[in-house]
């Protein structure tokens, strides 16, 4: 089962500072010449309205490379190792930054094409401002990966049927919403999730939504896979 640890966090917070750090393994973009690409541990840019983040964190990583066409079409090839552990989260984010009584909507969309070896999930990774509290929704999963903390049972909310967990990784309470088959293209209602959360358990108040991440949470993917967000877009108001 992966675990989720402070590293994911911090590193992601210090992305920006570090995106001239060293690059990770010799990797290359797809052959048809993307509009930004970055074989960087910490690469990333900015493309409509999104940035992009390679974002390997995890240790014992192997070699990544991230490209896109925009912050909507991208995708990464990994090559991780057959260990545990999280190695990396590639993802797209949209900053929200309202707090959840003043949305009115917060929805997504996502297409995505994933292998069918390795292991990894494909997720919505969503932060509060203060970085307390972590909501992933996970749309598909394939091979030994697991949420964090406890099953709380299922609930249809959102367009889906997820199972919840509910756990904490020493740094921020994490709340897992793993759909109960895999999906690969879809339409995510968030907000009744956000409501459901704060409303209906009181698991937090009313907390203000900083970033909705959208990416490729890889433990492992021995020989190199490709991983792409046909299109993914969040639209809020």
């Amino acid at each position: 089962m992966a675990t989720r640890t402070l590293g994911k966090v911090a590193k992601a917070l210090l992305a920006p500072a570090l995106a001239l750090g060293a690059t990770v393994g010799l990797a290359s973009a797809p052959a048809s010449a993307a509009v930004w690409s970055s074989c960087d541990q910490w690469g990333n840019t900015s493309l409509n309205g999104y940035t992009l983040y390679n974002n390997i964190w995890g240790s014992g990583a192997g070699s990544q490379c991230i490209w896109a066409n925009s912050g909507t079409n991208w995708g990464v090839w990994a090559d991780h190792p057959s260990t545990s552990g999280i190695k990396s989260y590639p993802n797209s984010k949209k900053v929200i930054n309202k707090s959840i009584t003043s949305l009115s909507s917060l929805t997504s969309s996502y297409n995505v094409t994933v292998p069918s070896s390795g292991a990894y999930n494909t997720s919505y990774d969503i932060w509060d401002t203060d970085y307390d509290y972590e909501i992933m929704l996970w749309v598909n999963k394939t091979g030994a990966v697991g949420p964090l903390g406890t099953s709380q049972g299922n609930v249809t909310l959102g367009g889906h049927t997820w199972t919840v967990y509910k756990g904490n990784n020493g740094a921020n309470d994490v709340f897992s919403f793993v759909r109960t088959s895999n999906s690969s293209s879809g339409t995510v209602d968030v907000l009744p999730i956000l409501k459901w959360i704060k409303d209906t358990k009181g698991w937090f108040g009313n907390e203000t939504i900083g970033d909705v991440q959208f990416g490729f949470e890889i433990t492992s993917s021995s020989g190199g896979l490709d991983f792409a967000a046909n299109n993914l877009t969040v639209s809020s108001s």
